[in-house]
């Protein structure tokens, strides 16, 4: 069985306060693009796990894929399998793609062994992996509280204009990212800003990991200026960084940020 594991965008992030469980919390909205892995499944003599496509850091034996079965095999007897996912979410870039992983696989067992996982158990299993797993069992836009788990289902929809997401060739860690913010709390939530026509986003939502980011790799921050300049009517690093994507009211290609960059259209 063959599943096709989306990226995330944050529209916005504030970092509100440090929890006493050293994580912090946090407001932003999830946004589902179309940019995808593929993780395929199939019954195998032992538990293995293979990769192609972007090459994954650290020991495979700790990809979030295989924490899923881990998990799961704690619950319910499972065969082993061979898990196999062709990378191409870049990595590092604050799309969530090991996130969206960990959670198609667990729907992906859920339909392939007849589990009867309801979507509230799911979640249970994906927050059990990383903060923004949850997101990606619904994988619908939502508003996403404490650290990140907590959502709220939100009307928004940006079919009708037209996305590009940069990559630089730089890979910002979560904790370096954290590192250079201060908590503060906001007064306007995001879920109400969020409403807001998409062309006055630019003056109201923020990503707070931004200002330490750009100081330290001012790569990112010049991408974020140049899909202004090329008429994006709201530009923002997504998550902790570093891809920056920017939302336009017309299709249009970018050759000069092709040149050293990753460019993904209409994604």
């Amino acid at each position: 069985m063959i599943m096709f594991p989306n990226a995330k965008i944050n529209i916005g992030l504030n970092v509100l306060s440090k929890r006493e469980d050293g994580y912090h919390d946090l407001e932003t909205i999830f946004y589902p693009i179309g940019l995808r892995d593929a993780l395929e499944v199939v019954e195998s003599e032992r538990l293995m796990f293979t990769s192609s496509g972007l090459e994954l850091p650290g020991d495979p034996m700790d990809n979030l894929c295989l924490k899923a079965y881990r998990l799961l095999s704690h619950d319910y007897k499972l065969p082993s399998v061979h898990i196999h996912l062709h990378k191409h979410i870049p990595i590092g870039a604050g799309l969530g793609g090991g996130s969206s992983d960990a959670s198609f696989f667990i729907k992906l067992m859920n339909d392939k062994f007849e589990l009867g996982l309801e979507i509230s158990k799911m979640e249970a299993y994906a927050s059990q992996l990383g903060s923004d797993c949850a997101f990606f069992i619904q994988n619908k836009p939502a508003a996403a509280f404490g650290k990140g788990d907590q959502l709220q289902n939100i009307a928004i929809n940006l079919s009708d204009f037209f996305m590009v997401l940069v990559m630089p060739s730089v890979q910002v860690s979560t904790a370096e990212a954290y590192r250079g913010v201060i908590p503060q709390a906001v007064s306007n939530s995001l879920v109400d800003l969020i409403k807001q026509p998409v062309k006055e986003w630019k003056t109201s939502i923020k990503n707070d990991f931004e200002i330490s980011v750009f100081d330290q790799y001012p790569i990112v921050g010049d991408i974020k200026s140049k899909l202004y300049q090329s008429g994006a009517l709201y530009a923002s690093m997504s998550g902790s960084g570093s891809s920056v994507f920017g939302i336009f009211q017309e299709k249009l290609e970018l050759p000069g940020l092709e040149k050293d960059n990753q460019v993904f259209y209409g994604v």
